[in-house]
């Protein structure tokens, strides 16, 4: 055998050694040292809010995954920094602060109730930054510095009540949780009673969270409305509908339209206690189309099988490619550049043809009214057909109305 010289042994190694340090700083460069634009995710993973904005969270980090798989923005990879509101408005406006303050992120992701939009607006507002608002909502709101890709009151509330009072009845019972959207939301719908011959049994109202409903039950079932119009959000949600099936109420006999029931709230409370009963949304995971396919495959490939999407997941989603492509396009941070751009912006999404509205920095939707099946799905019994300008301040109130309850909800 054949050995080579002590010394030409020593000249290997050294440069086998030196080879090995070379790759490990490269890789740590890269990994490490590579530009970042963070941003900040402002969503509930405790509390009331919990099970519905958890699943939020995923959606956001799966838009932010394939954005830095396909090489980042403008050669930086964005950075998530996710944060617990506790489903506590003032909190979540004291972390937006931080976040802008401290982390120095670039945009805002988050927010569910219109409380907590609420309490971060001023914060946004005051620091000229910039928060994407993924829920539907009351309306009568609009900021320079919030993209709103969430339905407006015309692109889920009004078409849903108006088929409601359409296929099921005049007489209708207003049942929701006492914060601003489900109060701002049944001044609306008492609107729309007034102007179509409706009838409202009763309006009442129950605490963010609140587990016995069962006297609201009561009042249901003695009056026996034509349809219930639900504007409870939380986990209220899963009591009450406990409460109707005790009581023995059916969704053929009274049937409960929800606007804050979505396939994420249907997996963790059960589907079979809510089915037969409706909702109205832009985006349902059953909606037939080559790019919703597509992100179901992605999503369930990264997060499991077994996990479905609803509505306001597609809008927290789409709000990252929104802002991405937005960036993209600007080739800069710079805010006020970035926000001129955004209102420029269309998308091919999961639920259809989306554009952000200039005027209103509200989005361009379908809308679609489904029924709940026992599997969890929404089997759809209307939807627009196309994309529908959002209106935030409904045009059939007038003006002079529309500023009194613009005041009354702040």
């Amino acid at each position: 055998m054949k050995y080579l010289p002590r010394r030409k042994t020593n000249l290997f190694v050294v440069i086998l050694v030196a080879m090995i340090l070379l790759l490990v700083v490269l890789l740590y460069n890269h990994d490490e040292h590579k530009p970042r634009i963070k941003i900040g995710v402002l969503h509930s993973l405790s509390g009331t809010m919990a099970a519905s904005e958890t699943p939020l969270v995923d959606a956001v980090r799966l838009a932010v995954e394939e954005v830095n798989q396909s090489g980042g923005v403008n050669g930086s990879e964005i950075e998530m920094i996710v944060v617990d509101c506790r489903s506590d408005a003032d909190y979540c406006a004291l972390q937006a602060d931080k976040l802008i303050a401290q982390d120095e992120v670039r945009a805002l992701f988050g927010c569910w109730t219109s409380a907590c939009r609420k309490a971060v607006k001023p914060v946004v507002e005051k620091h000229h930054h910039l928060l994407f608002y993924p829920v539907q909502y009351e309306g009568l709101e609009q900021s320079p510095d919030i993209i709103y890709t969430g339905a407006a009151p015309n692109q889920q509330l009004i078409p849903m009540v108006g088929w409601a009072l359409q296929h099921r009845g005049k007489r209708a019972y207003l049942i929701g949780s006492d914060y601003i959207f489900p109060r701002t939301a049944n001044q609306i719908v008492k609107k729309l009673l007034a102007a179509q011959g409706g009838e409202l049994l009763a309006e009442r109202y129950a605490p963010l969270g609140e587990r016995n409903l069962d006297t609201f039950v009561r009042e249901i079932v003695e009056r026996h409305p034509d349809f219930v119009l639900n504007t409870l959000n939380g986990d209220s949600n899963r009591y009450f509908f406990q409460a109707l099936r005790q009581a023995g109420v059916r969704a053929e006999d009274i049937p409960v339209f929800s606007t804050s029931i979505a396939e994420a709230e249907l997996a963790t409370m059960g589907p079979t206690l809510m089915a037969g009963h409706y909702a109205a949304w832009n985006y349902f995971q059953s909606v037939q189309s080559d790019e919703n396919h597509a992100f179901i495959e992605r999503f369930r490939r990264r997060f499991g099988r077994q996990r479905v999407l609803d509505d306001p997941m597609e809008a927290a989603y789409i709000g990252v490619q929104l802002w991405v492509n937005a960036l993209r396009s600007a080739r800069t941070l710079e805010m006020s550049t970035v926000k001129t751009v955004l209102t420029q912006q269309t998308l091919a999404a999961p639920e259809g043809i989306i554009a952000v509205d200039a005027g209103t920095r509200h989005l361009w939707k379908p809308v679609r009214i489904g029924r709940i099946r026992t599997d969890g799905q929404f089997e759809l019994v209307w939807q627009s057909g196309r994309s529908m300008a959002p209106a935030p301040f409904p045009f059939f109130i007038p003006r002079a109305e529309l500023s009194a309850m613009t005041e009354g909800a702040r």
